[in-house]
């Protein structure tokens, strides 16, 4: 596909399909190489997406991604950054750390400080164990024994 001004693309198979401006294509490779010069960043969803899944592969995947959305006045939502996974729906074998993680941000948006630290610390202590993992995360645990690993540090720490 061709970089013309207006930001469209030439190609056949893609119609008129919009290319990201070069200077998002800047921003992503800077995202690679030096995350941390970035506090915040706006764009237009399609490139949000685009990056959030960028960065959720630099940290271990979208398992394992928490995200949270902060508007107006304090009001937030928390979430995982991955989809439903439909296909393992019922199965037992998600990973549950993007969806604990986004209640430990939530908890810290509340000012809950000391709670989202005991389950964070729980949930990466847990990880480095390397002993109960999901299998995303290289292990073979299902995600109610992971979820109960981290139950139980919780517990410890209380």
């Amino acid at each position: 596909a061709s970089n013309i001004p207006n930001g469209t693309g030439s190609d056949p198979d893609l119609g008129n399909a919009p290319l990201p401006p070069p200077l998002t294509c800047s921003v992503f490779v800077q995202m690679v190489q030096d995350p941390t010069q970035f506090d915040v960043l706006v764009m237009p969803n399609l490139y949000g997406d685009i990056l959030s899944d960028l960065c959720a592969g630099l940290i271990g995947g979208l398992g394992v991604t928490p995200s949270g959305n902060i508007g107006a006045n304090g009001v937030a939502i928390f979430e995982s950054v991955h989809g439903t996974a439909p296909d393992i729906a019922g199965l037992d074998l998600a990973n549950p750390t993007a969806l604990l993680l986004s209640g430990v941000m939530m908890l810290r948006h509340m000012g809950l400080h000391q709670y989202a630290a005991k389950i964070q610390t729980a949930c990466f202590d847990t990880i480095k164990e390397k002993k109960v993992l999901t299998k995303d995360l290289g292990g073979n645990s299902k995600c109610s024994e992971f979820t109960t690993e981290i139950c139980r540090r919780v517990q410890d720490l209380a």
